[in-house]
């Protein structure tokens, strides 16, 4: 018998004993993962530290007077400050607040030479069409929520000559005269069940609306189920494993 033959060892590379440090040391097995257990305790933990250090950013100024005596007066003014120019900001592009009609003349002057910096949602309308009517109603409450967003309307044959009626209602995002999105009927959106959050939810994804803003139907729920959802959405990155199929759409369910 030849006895330099080797005899083949299964190791459990998951183990954490003195051999498989010895062998981890010398590269034979790969380091051991981390736990997902502790992965999941760490981002809760710094949820959690997130939550307190950001805990006046979503207060708006009557809110954070009532905390003179409970907060820093340093840190609480810094949010006041903030909340005012944010306010401030808010006064001075509160320009419109309803949706605007146009003809097909007015269209380059209304629309792709608006104001620098201005967003503009350009509903092709058709009267006949259900969808159409849902998207001109919901719109209608974006306009007056959020007055610095230009909305307008123009029937879609009026606009476009021959424009296909199945392509009703078409909606139209541009800002600085470029396009920045375009949906033909409602189907990504929602279709005949869209609602505003739907459409919040697009700009937020444009980065046309901050997701802080109080305005945002989503804000207007229960601090305290806001941060359950934040809390949920922290496990369930863990869970996914940085899985890319995943999209931004988890945080509105």
């Amino acid at each position: 018998m030849n006895s330099n033959a080797k005899i083949p060892v299964e190791v459990n590379p998951d183990e954490d004993t003195e051999w498989n440090d010895i062998l981890r040391d010398h590269g034979v097995i790969p380091e051991k993962p981390p736990s997902p257990t502790a992965q999941l305790e760490e981002a809760l933990e710094e949820a959690v530290k997130k939550q307190h250090e950001n805990r006046l950013e979503n207060k708006d100024l009557d809110e954070l007077d009532a905390l003179e005596d409970e907060e820093d007066e340093e840190f609480l003014n810094f949010y006041k400050q903030k909340r005012m120019n944010e306010i401030k900001k808010l006064s001075e592009q509160k320009k419109y607040g309803s949706v605007l009609p146009i003809s097909k003349n007015e269209y380059e002057n209304e629309i792709t030479k608006a104001p620098k910096g201005t967003t503009v949602l350009v509903h092709l309308s058709l009267q006949a069409s259900l969808q159409s009517r849902l998207l001109g109603s919901l719109l209608s409450q974006l306009a007056r929520k959020f007055p610095e967003l230009k909305v307008c309307d123009i029937p879609a044959q009026r606009c476009i000559e021959n424009y296909p009626e199945s392509n009703c209602p078409t909606l139209i995002i541009y800002k600085d005269g470029n396009v920045l999105k375009q949906y033909v009927t409602l189907t990504q959106l929602g279709g005949n069940s869209t609602t505003l959050r739907d459409l919040e939810r697009i700009l937020l994804n444009l980065h046309v609306l901050d997701d802080n803003d109080k305005r945002l139907v989503i804000n207007d729920e229960d601090e305290e189920l806001q941060q359950e959802k934040k809390l949920r959405f922290a496990k369930k990155s863990i869970r996914d494993d940085g899985d890319d199929d995943n999209d931004d759409d988890d945080f509105y369910d």
